[in-house]
């Protein structure tokens, strides 16, 4: 059975990496294209075995799975590109969140899935989100979700809730590495602690937290009250936290959905 990615840039690369590192697919199980040829030749270089395609519709024409590892502008040249070449029997998966699945289920014959990677999956842990359209058996996607389990958690959620999960876990790397980043900076301005020192214990840190709170048996604010001794140092920096910080992942989260909410208005437009 052979796989195919239709675009292998940042997320398509680490999806690939991240299935191959696993053990869940071997290189030579897949087929990769992408709209700068080198790329994929590169991955190709790197993984023994994987065939770079010349093009689109020969990705389409040999793989039984097809990720579609694209932005939304390309989609539309994509799908017309392989629509032809494609069948009831295949199944596209789309891992681009303003792209919907009836945008795809309207314009090919294939089974439609939708998910959304994290970079966490690089390191063969993390959640995927998952989103199915109506072709899908249950059989087929119980082996989709096997496969994406050899290096992530899979999640299945409501289309709906593609921007908010998507935040969470494919934005909230970002997020919160850009929030450590602070830490550590500050760390070092107000103590002259070395940053290489510095950065080391936080990064341990945050490894240590997201086991307490995956595999520990804590939630976030059960570890909170277990750490912050009432009246004690944490404490204060924890009330300290709660004023200064009062709202603005609310913020956030109202950006980014107005982000995405242009970009599904775009999606649409383009392949109407």
């Amino acid at each position: 059975m052979k796989f195919g990615f239709i675009g292998t840039g940042s997320m398509g690369s680490i999806l690939i990496e991240s299935l191959i590192r696993s053990g869940a697919l071997l290189p030579q199980q897949i087929v990769a294209s992408n709209r700068t040829a080198s790329k994929a030749e590169r991955l190709a270089q790197l993984h023994p075995g994987l065939q770079a395609a010349n093009t689109n519709v020969d990705v389409a024409r040999q793989c039984s799975v097809i990720f579609l590892c694209i932005k939304p502008a390309e989609f539309k040249n994509v799908i017309d590109e392989i629509k032809d070449h494609t069948t009831a029997s295949q199944i596209a998966v789309s891992i681009t969140s303003p792209v919907l699945i009836r945008h795809l289920e309207d314009r090919l014959p294939c089974k439609i899935a939708k998910i959304i990677p994290s970079i966490t999956n690089f390191v063969k842990c993390g959640p995927t989100i998952c989103m199915y359209g109506s072709r899908l058996s249950d059989d087929e996607i119980e082996q989709l979700e096997s496969l994406l389990a050899r290096f992530s958690r899979p999640i299945r959620v409501s289309e709906q809730y593609t921007r908010i999960t998507s935040d969470i876990s494919s934005c909230g790397p970002a997020f919160f590495a850009n929030l450590l980043q602070s830490f550590i900076a500050a760390a070092v301005q107000e103590t002259g602690i070395p940053e290489d020192q510095a950065t080391i214990l936080a990064c341990e840190m945050l490894l240590g937290t997201g086991k307490l709170l995956t595999t520990g048996g804590f939630n976030p604010e059960s570890l909170q009250q277990r750490v912050a001794v009432p009246g004690g140092i944490t404490a204060e920096g924890l009330k300290l936290m709660d004023e200064e910080l009062h709202g603005i992942f609310n913020r956030l989260f109202r950006i980014t959905h107005a982000k995405y909410e242009e970009d599904v208005d775009k999606a649409s437009s383009s392949l109407s």
